[in-house]
């Protein structure tokens, strides 16, 4: 496996996150004030087609998602239908 670099990592991180868009997963708002990373409704950014199913680790690969929404996905080409209350925690 490729390692990845952090800097480029982070630079993506800062890239998507510029204009706030929503979960790519689910569609909802994403809080992106949230500073505990493993917060269910956290930023993190997916690979659209997973590292493990040979997907790149480029800005065209990746989109926003909520962290409960890209641990359903996990290394699927395509997500589940992710369905969650609306209630915000």
């Amino acid at each position: 496996m490729t390692r990845r670099n952090t800097t480029t990592r982070d630079h993506h991180r800062r890239t998507i996150a510029k204009g706030q868009p929503a979960c790519a997963l689910c569609g909802d708002p994403i809080d992106y004030t949230i500073t505990d990373r493993l917060h269910p409704r956290a930023y993190v950014v997916d690979h659209i087609t997973p590292l493990a199913r040979g997907g790149t680790d480029t800005l065209d690969n990746k989109q926003p998602a909520h962290r409960e929404c890209n641990a359903k996905k996990a290394a699927r080409l395509v997500a589940p239908i992710v369905r969650r209350s609306r209630t915000l925690a």
